[in-house]
C-alpha cells in the first residue's frame, strides 16, 4: 500500500427532513448566501424549506450557476460575497452548484487574480482561507459534498482545483429531496459514482485490500440499485443507497494509498467543453474504451473487477476481461445512457479537435503511470466512437 494522509472534516447529516437542522449547523449571526442553479429548487419548494430552516438570519440568494459552472458567473457571486460581507455560503443543488460554491468561497478571499486558482498559479500560502460553506444535496452524483475539489469551466476548457479550506463544514443528504429529479439526471448520477469508483480501483495492484473491497461494495450496490432508482424515483432505500455510494466514491477513502487513473475524466472534460455532452455521459462513452485500449496495463485489476464485481471466475483471462467490459457498457445502456461518441452527433473527424484540446490543456501524460499520451488518447476516442 502506498503512503497516504487522510483527513476529512465534513459532517454528514443524512436522512429524511434533516435540512430542518440547518439552524444548529450555521452560526446564528451569520449572513448567508444561498447558491443554487436553475429554477428546480424554487419550483419544488426546496429553497423555501431551506430559507425557513435558516430562521431569522440575514439570507441573500445567488442563482443561475450552470450545470458546468462558468468562471464569469461565479465571479459575479464573488462580488456579492465581498460587497455584502457574506460570512457563510450554502450550496443547494448538485455537484456543479457545490463545485461553484467552493470556488466562490476560495476566490472571495484570494487577493490575486482568481484565474490563478484554476491555472494552478496560486501558491498555498495565498490560499490560506475561504468563506465557510455547507451543502444541501439535491442530486447524488459527484461526491463534492464531502471533498475539497471542484471543476470549473473557463474559456474552452474545464479546470480542476483543490483546497483543504473548501471541505464543506457539513452536508445534508436527504434522499427525499432527490425524488423530483428527471430520470436522465438520476442515471447520470449512477454513472458518475460508478466511474469515480473505478478510476481509483481498476488501476494497478497495491495491496489496498480495504480500499478494493470498499470500492467493490460501492460498484455492486450501484449495479443492484441503479435500475431500481431510475425506474422508481420514490423508492427511498434505493435512492438513499445511491446518495451514500456517490458520497463515498469520492470522499478520499477508497483512493487513499492506491494508484489512481482519471484518464476517463480528463478526456471526458474535453467532450463536455467541446460538444456540451453531460459529464456523466462522457464518462460512460470513454471508460469502456479506456479499458479496451489499456487492457494489458490494467489486466490484473480488470480480472479482479470481473471476478469480484461481475462474478466472472470461469473461462480464459481475455474472455473474462471482454465480458466485464461488455457488461459494464450494457449496465450504462440499461440506465438509458448511450456509450458511443457517435450517438451524440460527434463525427469521427472531430476526434482530432479533442486531441488538440487535450494537448493545449497539458493533458499529455495521463493514467496511473502517466503513459497515456495524446496518441493513446486518440486510440481511446476512436474505440469510443
Amino acid at each position: 500500500m502506498l503512503n497516504f494522509e487522510f483527513h476529512n472534516p465534513t459532517r454528514i447529516v443524512f436522512g429524511k427532513d434533516r435540512f430542518r437542522e440547518l439552524n444548529r449547523l450555521i452560526p446564528a449571526d451569520a449572513t448567508v448566501l444561498l447558491c443554487y442553479g436553475g429554477g428546480s429548487v424554487k419550483r419544488f419548494g426546496t429553497l423555501d424549506k431551506v430559507r425557513q430552516a435558516l430562521g431569522e438570519r440575514n439570507v441573500l440568494e445567488f442563482g443561475g450557476i450552470e450545470a458546468n459552472p462558468r468562471y464569469a458567473t461565479l465571479m459575479r457571486a464573488v462580488e456579492v460575497v465581498r460587497r455584502e460581507q457574506i460570512d457563510f455560503l450554502l450550496a443547494v443543488g448538485g455537484g456543479s452548484v457545490m463545485d461553484g460554491t467552493k470556488f466562490i468561497a476560495l476566490a472571495a478571499e484570494y487577493a490575486g487574480n482568481p484565474e490563478d486558482i484554476l491555472f494552478g498559479k496560486a501558491k498555498p500560502a495565498q490560499l490560506a482561507s475561504a468563506v465557510p460553506l455547507g451543502t444541501v444535496v439535491t442530486l447524488p452524483a459527484t461526491g463534492s459534498e464531502m471533498n475539497s475539489g471542484g471543476v470549473i469551466s473557463h474559456g474552452d476548457g474545464k479546470f480542476v482545483f483543490f483546497s483543504p479550506h473548501v471541505f464543506p463544514r457539513f452536508s445534508i443528504l436527504d434522499p427525499t429531496l432527490t425524488f423530483t429529479l428527471p430520470p436522465t439526471q438520476v442515471a447520470n448520477g449512477v454513472v458518475d459514482a460508478f466511474i469515480h469508483t473505478v478510476e481509483q480501483y481498476v488501476t494497478l495492484p497495491a495491496e489496498g485490500r480495504f480500499q478494493d473491497r470498499t470500492a467493490e461494495g460501492i460498484l455492486r450496490t450501484l449495479i443492484e440499485i441503479g435500475p431500481v432508482t431510475v425506474a422508481d424515483p420514490k423508492d427511498y432505500d434505493a435512492r438513499a443507497n445511491l446518495m451514500w455510494c456517490a458520497t463515498n466514491a469520492l470522499n478520499g477513502l477508497i483512493g487513499a494509498g492506491v494508484p489512481q487513473d482519471w484518464t476517463t475524466h480528463m478526456i471526458g472534460h474535453e467532450l463536455t467543453a467541446l460538444f456540451g455532452i453531460d459529464h456523466a455521459k462522457t464518462l460512460a462513452i470513454v471508460q469502456p474504451a479506456v479499458w479496451t485500449v489499456r487492457r494489458e496495463q490494467k489486466r490484473a485489476k480488470l480480472l479482479q473487477y470481473a471476478e469480484r464485481v461481475w462474478d466472472l471466475g470461469a473461462g480464459d483471462e481475455d474472455s473474462r476481461v471482454d465480458t466485464a467490459i461488455a457488461r459494464t457498457r450494457a449496465f450504462f445502456e440499461s440506465l438509458g445512457v448511450a456509450t458511443r461518441l457517435s450517438a451524440y452527433g460527434v463525427s469521427r473527424e472531430q476526434i482530432d479537435t479533442v486531441v488538440r484540446n487535450l494537448e493545449a490543456h497539458g493533458m499529455v501524460a495521463l493514467g496511473e503511470k502517466r503513459e497515456v499520451t495524446p496518441e493513446v488518447s486518440r486510440r481511446i476516442l476512436e474505440e469510443a466512437w
